[in-house]
């Protein structure tokens, strides 16, 4: 069986995006340097999906020890996840890919970082528990 996650990073209030990019994206504070470490150090070996511009922003160095592979709004989830059975899948992107992914995903890992500024894209909590395929954990920090 194909174990379907997510990994994101947070904001105080659940921010997630702002005007296409991370509302953090280039910060060089210690937390959100460490929190892009992680995120490829929990990657590595596993398959990376998500829509074309999260995998656009995936830097060159991260293919070489991950699948990664572009989804598309008109894909079933059930056939992508389907393409990696018995692989580690995490389910990358933001609200239009996590509103139709989230009932697959069985594992939520997210980090809060200090951000608490503007955004324009939030963390939905119901994701959390959409998953009609099997129970979802939460891995929070």
């Amino acid at each position: 069986m194909t174990d379907v996650r997510s990994i994101c990073a947070i904001g105080q209030r659940g921010q997630l995006g702002l005007g296409g990019h991370l509302p953090w994206e280039g910060n060089r504070g210690e937390e959100y340097v460490a929190d892009v470490q992680r995120f490829f150090h929990i990657t590595r070996g596993h398959v990376l999906v998500a829509g074309p511009k999260t995998i656009a922003s995936v830097p060159r160095f991260a293919y070489d020890d991950r699948t990664i592979e572009v989804i598309r709004s008109g894909e079933r989830p059930e056939d992508v996840i389907a393409r990696f059975p018995g692989r580690v899948v995490f389910i990358g992107g933001g609200p239009p890919v996590w509103d139709v992914y989230a009932p697959f995903i069985r594992h939520w890992d997210i980090t809060r970082l200090p951000y608490d500024g503007d955004a324009d894209r939030w963390f939905k909590p119901d994701w959390l528990v959409a998953a009609t395929h099997m129970r979802p954990s939460v891995d929070a920090r």
